[in-house]
């Protein structure tokens, strides 16, 4: 995996992991990441990602959960 530096208003600092999810739940939605893959980049597990979609008014792919739930048998 690739670091990437990114600047950002000092007033974001204080809300760090709420800016590094909401990154992550966006580049869900635009496709550029799986669910799993934003799942890492918010340091979190796929299940508890959700959360963060519904958040972030994202939609969970109701595909995307039959693939997930087909990975668990």
């Amino acid at each position: 995996m690739t670091t990437m530096t990114l600047q950002v208003p000092d007033f974001l600092e204080a809300d760090h992991q709420d800016t590094v999810r909401f990154i992550a739940a966006k580049l869900y939605e635009s496709g550029k990441l799986s669910l799993g893959q934003s799942a890492e980049i918010a340091g979190m597990k796929k299940w508890y990602l959700s959360d963060i979609l519904v958040q972030y008014d994202v939609h969970y792919l109701d595909q995307s959960l039959l693939e997930d739930l087909r990975s668990f048998r």
